[in-house]
């Protein structure tokens, strides 16, 4: 008899502890967003129709083809007049840069978002815990991370993470450090700093499959202040609900699809391949259907169920293939108030609204934000969630998921929840009333429309203006 009050109260005692250890988690796994601040660049390295131009028109070993390739890209590609480049584009030394080049490009952002994040949060350098930078094509002896740390005279015992090579999907790679971090350690802050290298970067050869990446990619970057602090509730902006990562690097189709690498003469770019849109599609799925379970009400996976059950049977029934491919996909709209969404190119938001059955509403934020400041590679999502503050979209309480594409190949996503009315706007604010435009269309086929009418490679020469 006392053997079995025994085990009773022992099995009682384990059962109480394991709610105990869950309750603990849950009050000290938070992840808060205090601030963020993105990078705008000066207008000196505004990149209009006539300064792209002439960058285009320096490099030798471009001829009529690729210049008409180019020209078919850039119009096509949803980036506007004021999307910003490296200064080095503009002196002409991208063809022959140097390390200091990249690392001067860093710290203009390093600069202007970090000072201005940690002056408006009133945050010290000295109270930030952890710190994760990614920056994925430049590494550096010491690292960027160490560079921050010695500029603004930072704690000895800082816990630092330098991520490179990990693609346009790597700020939310930083965040889930920050979270997996905040599950072990009570009362952190957390600086993750995001952008790109872009100036030494700049690919001067003549692989379509290459070039295209010049057309796409802008200078940007983004400084993002995160705690555990429970104190610190009501000051947050956003409160991380769940973070799913899928990563398809064991496929070789999807491996190789978008890497960084030499074309045949030696010269150095980024490789955008044929095959990057069914990697990005297989990627999304994959991870559509992990982060579906965590975010979705019960309702409307009952319903996903029952409709594929019924599509099922249908044509189990009758050789006519089903015509309804939409209508048994999963609503997320039932659970996300707002889509923020990787601004990879026109192709790739046109992509991601038709897999969600998006409207054009949703994916104005991440059409906007293509067009005012191209693809700033793992900084675009947070230029997407300024515009949505800018408009004044985000009430608390709001649901905002975000959607991220990477080489490897990735796709990341994760929920925030909105915790108070937001309407600052942050970068967007000085230019919001003019978006959206009344077209997107860029003047380069106007301007440069003539190439197409030329038809000998061999005598093809730019005009001298």
């Amino acid at each position: 008899m006392e053997l079995l009050v025994f085990i009773c109260a022992l099995s009682l005692a384990y059962f109480l502890f394991m709610i105990w250890k869950w309750v603990d988690a849950e009050r000290n796994g938070v992840c808060y967003i205090l601030d963020y601040q993105c990078h705008k660049p000066t207008d000196d390295r505004m990149l209009d129709t006539e300064s792209c131009g002439e960058i285009v028109k320096r490099s030798k070993n471009l001829g009529l083809h690729e210049y008409k390739f180019l020209l078919k890209a850039i119009v096509s590609s949803g980036i506007g007049e004021q999307t910003y480049a490296p200064r080095i584009m503009f002196s002409g030394k991208h063809d022959n840069p140097t390390l200091l080049d990249g690392i001067s490009e860093m710290d203009e952002v390093f600069e202007d978002s970090i000072g201005k994040l940690l002056c408006r949060s009133g945050i010290t350098p000295m109270e930030i815990d952890v710190l994760v930078i990614n920056v994925s094509m430049l590494s550096t002896v010491p690292s960027l991370a160490a560079r921050i740390i010695n500029r603004y005279k930072m704690r000895d015992d800082i816990k630092v993470y330098n991520l490179t090579a990990m693609g346009c999907s790597a700020s939310l790679i930083s965040v889930d450090i920050v979270r997996n971090l905040f599950q072990s350690y009570r009362n952190l802050f957390a600086l993750v700093v995001t952008s790109e290298s872009l100036g030494p970067n700049w690919y001067s050869g003549n692989e379509r499959s290459m070039i295209l990446s010049n057309c796409l990619f802008r200078s940007g970057g983004c400084a993002i202040l995160l705690t555990n602090k429970r104190a610190m509730k009501q000051r947050a902006m956003f409160k991380l609900k769940c973070l799913v990562r899928t990563h398809h690097g064991a496929r070789d189709e999807s491996y190789n699809c978008c890497m960084q690498k030499e074309d045949d003469q030696g010269k150095l770019g980024f490789y955008l391949g044929k095959s990057l849109p069914k990697a990005a599609s297989r990627a999304l799925v994959h991870n559509l259907r992990e982060i579906s379970p965590k975010i979705l009400p019960a309702r409307e996976l009952l319903r996903f169920m029952f409709m594929l059950i019924v599509q099922k049977m249908n044509r189990s029934s009758s050789n006519i293939k089903s015509t309804g491919g939409t209508k048994g996909a999963v609503n997320f709209k039932t659970c996300v108030d707002h889509f923020c969404l990787h601004t990879g190119g026109k192709a790739v938001i046109d992509g991601i609204g038709m897999s969600l059955n998006l409207s054009e509403y949703d994916l104005e934020p991440a059409r906007m934000t293509l067009h005012r400041f191209g693809n700033t590679s793992a900084s675009s999502l947070w230029y997407v969630l300024g515009y949505m503050e800018a408009k004044k979209r985000l009430k608390r309480g709001d649901n905002v998921l975000m959607l991220s594409f990477g080489a490897g190949f990735k796709c990341n996503s994760c929920m925030w929840e909105v915790m108070k009315d937001l309407r600052d706007g942050n970068v967007w604010k000085d230019c919001i009333d003019g978006y959206p435009p009344e077209s997107l269309a860029n003047p380069f086929m106007e301007k440069y429309s003539w190439i197409n009418q030329e038809n000998d490679p061999s005598t093809f020469k730019f005009p001298v203006q």
